[in-house]
């Protein structure tokens, strides 16, 4: 919970410094969010999927674990679709006793 705070709350900052007002606080220009997720929790994409002709689905993770899937559309805006902590990738599987 105290993640998804400080993600928000550093996405509405990025929005409002960029003089954007967005409907939901969760969603900002791709690049700033981008630049929050590596600057704040260390994340690099992981993987990406598309949702549809219009949208990529992106995962960030970083090496703590934690996790953010975004939602970013052909327009470069992007939203914050859910967060969270304890990513497990099959290198963390191999890693495990008894993987």
């Amino acid at each position: 919970m105290t993640r998804f705070l400080m993600a928000t709350m550093c996405l509405a900052a990025a929005a409002l410094s960029a003089g954007q007002a967005n409907a939901a606080a969760q969603c900002a220009p791709r690049a700033d969010i981008i630049k929050a997720l590596g600057d704040k929790f260390h994340e690099s994409e992981a993987g990406r999927g598309l949702i549809n002709p219009n949208v990529v689905l992106e995962i960030f993770v970083s090496d703590q674990g934690s996790w953010t899937v975004l939602a970013s559309d052909t327009k470069g805006q992007s939203c914050i679709l859910s967060v969270g902590e304890g990513w497990d990738s099959p290198t963390i599987t191999a890693a495990l006793p008894g993987a």
